[in-house]
């Protein structure tokens, strides 16, 4: 299980109070911490379904299904 702040895949899906929110977080403290460990995937200040997907299968991970969404939280069931 993925939990994730909730995102669009694009930009303008995420201009709101809580996207604003959540870019300004991700991009203060998730892309430097990823990046102060030498992270493969730094995916930028939000990553939205399509790109967390593609994550998980690049990790060898076959299904990969949106269980729930909530205007806060995004969560994603990943297998093998």
């Amino acid at each position: 299980m993925l939990i994730e702040p909730f995102a669009g895949d694009h930009v303008e899906d995420n201009i709101n109070p809580i996207g604003r929110l959540y870019y300004a977080g991700s991009t203060t403290m998730c892309c430097a911490h990823a990046m102060s460990e030498n992270g493969t995937h730094v995916l930028g200040a939000q990553a939205g379904p399509r790109q967390l997907e593609a994550v998980l299968k690049s990790a060898g991970l076959r299904t990969v299904r949106r269980v729930v969404e909530t205007p806060f939280n995004l969560i994603i069931e990943a297998r093998r």
